[in-house]
């Protein structure tokens, strides 16, 4: 018999889940008691990009790959805003950085377009609208022959 003939079976991912959420972070400052409790500790909050907008920006990204323009990207998901990294070389600085700030959507718009040097190249509500800020202006013109 083992330790575990006694109890459900539902109850045993149920314990498993509680002490690896309860057991992984130092950031409570306690000694581990939020497991033995059951109590899970709150996650951090944390900005992300939605699925649409990681497709626009990936559909964005894979043409210019395709041109040779750009070689690699970084995505960095942090707790005030989300980044996504635009390199020519891995061991450069970027690019670009496309960045989702929730905390600029009412005033300036949530999406911005960062130069190499920082300066903001396009800011806006909309991110396609954002991402233009990339498309190619043709001056094309009708010549007569």
């Amino acid at each position: 018999m083992s330790e575990f003939d006694d109890e459900s079976p539902a109850s045993r991912p149920q314990a498993v889940r509680s002490a690896v959420i309860g057991s992984g972070g130092g950031s409570g400052g306690g000694s581990g008691s939020a497991a033995g409790s059951g109590a899970a500790a709150a996650p951090r909050p944390v900005v992300s990009f939605h699925r649409r907008e990681l497709d626009q920006i990936l559909r964005l990204y894979g043409r210019k790959v395709a041109s040779g323009e750009w070689r690699d990207y970084a995505i960095d998901l942090l707790k005030d805003r989300a980044v996504f990294s635009v390199f020519r070389r891995t061991s450069e600085v970027p690019l670009f950085r496309i960045e989702k700030n929730p905390k600029n959507a009412r005033r300036q718009g949530a999406y911005s377009v960062l130069g190499a040097g920082g300066v903001v190249l396009k800011r806006g509500a909309d991110l396609a609208q954002v991402l233009k800020v990339f498309d190619k202006k043709r001056d094309l013109r009708l010549v007569e022959v």
